[in-house]
């Protein structure tokens, strides 16, 4: 069984730092990087760019609000055409740092409040599809499994590609519990490695009120930005090689098919 684990990277700013890429891409598939509207500059994505197709990892383009101050996580009710140019005007900002790399954008992710408004925002959902299509047809896209995005995703023929959190909590309807409320984010590597086994396997994991919820995943999160994130994948890494699991990216990544290279 095939599994990619993916984490967030590029998210650094000038001289404040945040994540330990290099420690990450060691471990990590595929690489979700910051196009600079939410986090990173141009410098910091470059050296994420280089150091992903340096170890394999693909290469993907987290897309989000126009919000740096807030690093992406307060919702903005941009119209539709305001938001795909956003999207538009990100990928194309890191797929030309990560060609100059040596690689390319070889999938999109949406980020923080802007990836879940899109579970339900059906404007906004269409809105980001439709810019990625404007760049790349058929481009596979993360989101969260039975989301509003992945809906319009597929419409647009993109590929769909279903995301489990590992560091994460959920409600028993399958999304996330938001950030402000108690518990939302998981932090002891050995029950988020366990509550991973469990997700890839197709069985259920507890929900934030202990409901029985199954989460199905082509793809697992872990959030650069979090405490301890590297232990974290580490620990999740491990625990799916001991159960037979060979982690993989699910799209291309490196020089145009995959692997080698730096700019």
């Amino acid at each position: 069984m095939r599994i990619d684990l993916n984490a967030d990277l590029g998210e650094s700013f000038g001289r404040w730092e945040l994540g330990d890429d290099e420690a990450l891409l060691a471990i990590v598939t595929s690489a979700n990087i910051a196009c600079g509207f939410h986090a990173g500059d141009p410098t910091v994505l470059r050296r994420a760019c280089r150091g992903a197709v340096r170890t394999g990892a693909a290469i993907g383009a987290q897309v989000g609000y126009r919000d740096l101050a807030g690093f992406g996580r307060r919702f903005i009710d941009a119209a539709p055409e305001e938001l795909a140019d956003d999207v538009l005007y990100q990928i194309g900002a890191l797929d030309g740092i990560a060609r100059a790399s040596g690689g390319r954008v070889a999938y999109v992710k949406p980020h923080g409040a802007l990836y879940n408004a899109i579970v339900h925002h059906e404007a906004q959902a269409g809105a980001v599809a439709a810019a990625v299509r404007a760049v790349a047809p058929g481009l596979p896209v993360l989101g969260l499994p039975g989301s509003a995005w992945l809906r319009a995703a597929e419409e647009a023929g993109l590929r769909p590609v279903r995301e489990a959190f590992a560091d994460r909590a959920y409600t028993p309807q399958g999304t996330l519990v938001p950030r402000r409320e108690p518990g939302a984010v998981l932090h002891d590597p050995d029950e988020i490695a366990e509550r991973c086994v469990r997700i890839v396997r197709g069985e259920p994991i507890a929900a934030v009120d202990g409901t029985p919820v199954r989460i199905g995943a082509e793809s697992l999160c872990v959030h650069g930005d979090t405490p301890g994130a590297v232990e974290t994948a580490q620990a999740v890494a491990k625990a799916l090689r001991a159960e037979g699991m060979v982690l993989a990216p699910f799209a291309g990544g490196g020089p145009e098919e995959g692997r080698g290279g730096d700019g």
